[in-house]
C-alpha cells in the first residue's frame, strides 16, 4: 500500500502520467489517474496534480507563466550534460522530435549528468515553489541557475515532465482536459457533467477538482474578467446531420477567436488558450471602453478589416503578440471584434440557455451599444449550405459554421452542436523525414510523422530537405502497416521512439493554411496538416520545395476578396 508521503511526491505524479502515456484506451487512462487522485488526501495536492496534468505550472486563469524559452532550456541541458549544443543536442532533439524527451534520455545516459544529480523525492508543493521562483525571476542567467538547481534534485523522468508542465497545457500523453475531468469525477464520486460545468465557469481544472473532492461543486461561480473555456466545433464530414433545418449558418471568419469581458470602464480580451491579449489590440479596447457596458462576456472573432473587407489571417498574425503596436501598424492592419455569442449578462451566466435565446440577448445588446455581430442565416437545404459556403469563400473567410438552434454553450467536447464546413487551403508533396512511435490505440507502431520539403538548390540551406510539419492522421490501418514495413528499409538512425529516415516515402499533405513561424527552420508551418494520399508512385525528387510553399503563402495573402455586400457576413456598428 502506497504511503501518503510517497503519493505526494512529484516522482509519483510523473510515474503515473508516464504510465498513462504508455497505456491504450481512454477508460484505462482515466482509471489510472483516478486511482492516483484517490491516493492524495489534501485539497492542495489535488489542485497541484490536476493543474500539472492539464493546465501547467499555474492555473490557466492566473495569468502567470513559469516562462523559460525552449532554447534556454536546451542550452541549460547541454551545459548540465557537458555536451556541444549544436553538434550533439540539436541532432538528438531532431531525432526524437521532442526536447524534453531528448533531455530525459541524455540525463539517463551521460555519466556527468548522472553524477550531478541527487534525487530528493521533491513533493508536489516543493515543485510548485520552484515554478513560483522561476515565474518571479526576470533575469535569464538566474532562471538558468534555478533550472539547473531544480534538475540536480530530480530523476530523468521528473526532469522530462518538469519541463512539459512548465510549458503550460498538454503533457502530450493522450490525456486531455475531458479525460482529466472524468478522472476527477470518478475519483471523488461526482457527476462528470457537474465537474465539467465547474471547470467551465471557473476556468480552472484544479479548482473544479478541488470542489469535487470537497463535495462543493454547487458553490462554483463565474467571475467577470476570468476567461471561460471556449465551445468547440466538429468537422461536418465526421458528424452526420439528420435534419439540417435545426441549424443556423454563419460565415467562419478568417480571424482569431477571442473572448471579450467588459464592465464599467474595463475591457479585457482573451485568446483561445485563455491568455490575455488586451494590449495587442488597443483599438478594440478604445471602441468598447466609452460605451460603459454593463458586465458582459462576448464570444467572437478578431479580424483585420479595411475597405469593407475582412483581410487575410496572415495580416492579423503581424499584430499577434505585439504588446504595444505602433501607430503605423494600427493604420496598416486595423482590427475589429465581431461578436457571435454572449456568455454573461445581467449579472448571470447564460451557458444553459439555447443558442436562439442567447442570440436574442446578444442582438439587443449589440443594437443598443452599436457592437458588430455575425449575421445568421436560416438553413433549408444542403444546396443552400453549398451556396452560402461559396459566398463565404468569396469573402475570404474560412467557410461556414452550422450551429444547432437548441444547443447550450458546451465546453471541451466536439459534438454535433457546432459544425464547421471547410475545405483544405491546399496540398503539397512532402517527404517523410522522421517517424515517431504513436501512443494510445496506435501504440507499438510508428504513426506520427515529420514531413519535409525540398531545399535542393536553395542557397539558404545546406540540407536537401527541411521539416515543414507533423501529421498523424489521414491514412488507413492497412496503409499504416505498409508504411511501417517500408520505413524499415530507410532507417538511418534510431533514437528512443524515433526513426530518422533517408528520403524515400512521399506523402501528399493537405492543410488548412500556411502560417509564418520564424521559430522553425523553414520559416513557415502548416495549419492542421494531415495525409491526403501516400504517393507510392512518386520519388523524393518529385517533392515540392520551400519556394513552392512561399509562393502559395504569397498567393493566398494577395488573392482578391469580395467586400461585404447585401449578403454581408456580419452586421456593423
Amino acid at each position: 500500500m502506497m504511503t501518503d508521503i510517497a503519493s505526494q511526491t512529484f516522482l509519483r505524479f510523473c510515474e503515473t502520467v508516464q504510465e498513462i502515456a504508455e497505456s491504450r484506451g481512454s477508460l484505462k487512462k482515466t482509471q489510472l489517474f483516478a486511482n492516483y487522485l484517490k491516493s492524495l488526501n489534501k485539497a492542495d495536492d489535488i489542485d497541484r496534480a490536476i493543474r500539472f496534468a492539464g493546465e501547467g505550472a499555474f492555473s490557466s486563469v492566473s495569468g502567470k507563466r513559469a516562462s523559460i524559452g525552449a532554447r534556454t532550456v536546451a542550452l541549460c541541458a547541454a551545459e548540465f550534460c557537458e555536451i556541444n549544443y549544436d553538434i550533439v543536442f540539436k541532432a538528438c532533439r531532431t531525432a526524437t522530435g521532442s526536447a524534453s524527451e531528448t533531455i530525459e534520455k541524455l540525463m539517463n545516459n551521460i555519466p556527468v549528468a548522472k553524477s550531478r544529480r541527487s534525487p530528493s523525492a521533491l513533493s508536489l508543493a516543493q515543485v510548485e515553489q520552484l515554478y513560483i521562483e522561476l515565474e518571479k525571476e526576470r533575469k535569464r542567467d538566474t532562471k538558468q541557475h534555478l533550472l539547473i538547481k531544480a534538475w540536480e534534485q530530480m530523476t530523468p523522468l521528473e526532469i522530462k515532465y518538469f519541463i512539459r508542465v512548465m510549458g503550460q497545457g498538454s503533457l502530450r500523453i493522450g490525456f486531455e482536459a475531458k479525460s482529466i475531468v472524468n478522472a476527477a469525477a470518478k475519483a471523488f464520486d461526482q457527476d462528470p457533467e457537474d465537474v465539467r460545468y465547474a471547470h467551465m465557469i471557473t476556468g480552472s481544472l484544479g479548482e473544479a477538482a478541488t470542489l469535487a473532492y470537497m463535495n462543493r461543486l454547487h458553490t462554483a461561480t463565474f467571475t467577470l474578467f476570468q476567461p471561460v473555456a471556449f465551445m468547440l466545433a466538429s468537422p461536418i464530414e465526421s458528424r452526420a446531420i439528420e435534419d439540417i433545418t435545426h441549424y443556423i449558418a454563419e460565415e467562419k471568419f478568417d480571424g482569431m477567436r477571442c473572448q471579450l469581458h467588459a464592465g464599467a470602464d474595463k475591457v479585457t480580451l482573451y485568446s483561445r488558450d485563455l491568455n490575455e491579449i488586451t494590449h495587442s489590440f488597443p483599438e478594440v479596447v478604445d471602441f468598447f471602453t466609452p460605451k460603459k457596458l454593463p458586465g458582459i462576456v462576448l464570444d467572437g472573432e478578431l479580424c483585420v478589416f479595411s475597405d469593407n473587407t475582412i483581410k487575410p489571417f496572415q495580416l492579423l498574425q503581424k499584430r499577434m503578440g505585439v504588446k504595444k503596436p505602433s501607430k503605423k501598424m494600427l493604420e496598416e492592419f486595423p482590427v475589429v471584434f465581431i461578436s457571435y455569442d454572449i456568455l454573461f449578462a445581467d449579472d448571470k451566466p447564460l451557458f444553459g440557455k439555447t443558442l436562439v435565446e442567447r442570440r436574442d440577448i446578444l442582438q439587443e445588446i449589440c443594437k443598443q451599444y452599436g457592437i458588430m455581430r455575425s449575421r445568421q442565416f436560416e438553413v433549408t437545404s444542403n444546396e443552400q449550405v453549398e451556396d452560402m459556403f461559396e459566398r463565404a469563400i468569396a469573402h475570404g473567410n474560412e467557410g461556414l459554421m452550422l450551429k444547432h438552434k437548441d444547443s447550450t454553450y458546451e465546453y471541451g467536447q466536439r459534438r454535433k452542436s457546432w459544425l464547421k464546413v471547410k475545405k483544405p487551403s491546399g496540398s503539397i508533396d512532402t517527404v517523410i523525414m522522421y517517424a515517431h512511435a504513436g501512443s494510445g490505440k496506435r501504440g507499438g507502431t510508428y504513426s506520427d510523422f515529420t514531413l519535409g520539403v525540398s531545399v535542393k538548390g536553395d542557397d539558404r540551406y545546406e540540407e536537401e530537405f527541411i521539416p515543414i510539419g507533423k501529421a498523424y492522421g489521414g491514412y488507413t490501418d492497412e496503409e499504416l502497416k505498409r508504411l511501417n514495413k517500408e520505413m524499415k528499409k530507410l532507417i538511418v538512425d534510431r533514437f528512443g521512439p524515433t526513426y530518422s529516415l533517408k528520403p524515400g516515402l512521399v506523402v501528399e499533405l493537405e492543410f488548412d493554411d500556411i502560417q509564418v513561424n520564424k521559430r522553425t527552420k523553414a520559416g513557415y508551418t502548416l495549419r492542421f496538416p494531415r495525409f491526403k494520399a501516400i504517393r507510392w508512385d512518386l520519388s523524393p525528387s518529385d517533392a515540392d520545395t520551400l519556394m513552392d510553399v512561399e509562393r502559395m503563402y504569397n498567393q493566398k495573402l494577395h488573392e482578391e476578396r469580395k467586400p461585404q455586400s447585401q449578403h454581408q457576413s456580419f452586421i456593423g456598428n
